[in-house]
């Protein structure tokens, strides 16, 4: 794979954002950021405080089957639990997504110069991932809820994605899982009708991750300039179905049966629902927006996303 070195940033190398960054001096901003902002949730969290009572798990906005038929059956505290499954499903779905992305970081620099800032700070994010990991975990261990794997067919497609995925590849499905779930996080962790521990969960996630995803921006950004056409092909088909795995992954249909509810009838409410398309299409437009600008929505790439749902 190309990459992108000092002299090509000073010879005008750019994109239709702009020029881009040099890598090193990105890199070595992070680390900076990195050395001051970091958390050690054992320690940042009161794990010890019982949950408080008539408080949410996840704001109801955001559950998936807010302003359905059926949400409007159920009583409050029905409601509540609903939230407190599908917050256990998504951390699930986080640990299983940040699993493959560690994967996919250390891919990605392997054959690089260890001591590039590059280098150092893919590392740095790694060790942010295995905290993030180990922080849901422990939230689903707090509560009185399973754990939520995706399918064996989506535990398949993603053993074989991190298997095959380039790098371009590689960075835009980073993007994918985090960017849609950092925008309702963000209107997570202030929000004071959300259990407490949620809310720490969540900005310290947010506060984390806002530079792995400068990160994986800075070097799609690149990589889609100086990857092979097959390369930037490959990219816009698999992210588009990387897309559609995503968007069926984000809600795990176990959580209906377990909080008593009918999971056929549930799953179809959410499908019809035009408020959860919004919702998905608002978490997922500020990235789209962006993939937009450097090319990886078009073609047939850009068919797949919009089948996703999550592109209008």
């Amino acid at each position: 794979m190309t990459t992108l070195t000092e002299a090509d940033a000073l010879d005008g190398l750019r994109d239709a954002l702009g020029l881009l960054k040099d890598r090193e001096q990105v890199a070595q901003r992070l680390l900076d950021s990195s050395a001051k902002h970091s958390f050690d949730p054992d320690k940042e969290l009161d794990w010890d405080a019982p949950f408080e009572e008539g408080k949410w798990f996840w704001p109801p906005e955001l559950v998936s089957l807010y302003d359905t038929p059926l949400w409007k059956r159920m009583g409050e505290e029905q409601r509540i639990l609903l939230s407190q499954h599908e917050a256990a499903a998504l951390a699930s779905l986080g640990i299983w997504f940040e699993i493959i992305l560690m994967q996919l970081l250390v891919r990605h620099i392997y054959d690089k110069a260890a001591t590039s800032a590059h280098v150092r700070y893919a590392l740095t994010e790694i060790e942010d991932e295995c905290r993030h990991s180990r922080m849901f975990a422990r939230l689903i261990a707090q509560g009185d809820t399973p754990w939520y794997p995706v399918s064996r067919a989506h535990q398949q497609l993603g053993r074989l994605f991190k298997t095959i995925s380039t790098t371009p590849g590689s960075f835009t499905a980073t993007l994918l899982g985090e960017e849609v779930l950092d925008w309702m996080q963000r209107l997570t962790f202030p929000d004071e009708r959300v259990q407490t521990l949620v809310r720490g969960v969540t900005r310290i996630h947010v506060v984390e991750e806002a530079r792995h995803v400068r990160y994986a921006r800075e070097e799609l950004r690149r990589q889609m300039v100086t990857a092979p056409k097959w390369s930037q092909e490959f990219t816009r088909i698999t992210s588009g179905e990387f897309a559609r795995v995503f968007s069926v992954a984000f809600v795990n249909p176990d959580v209906y049966t377990n909080v008593g509810l009918d999971k056929r009838e549930a799953l179809a409410q959410v499908r019809a629902s035009g408020h959860r398309r919004e919702v998905m299409q608002n978490g997922s437009r500020k990235l789209t927006d962006f993939l937009d600008d450097i090319g990886v929505l078009r073609g047939v790439g850009r068919r797949l996303w919009k089948s996703s749902g999550l592109l209008a």
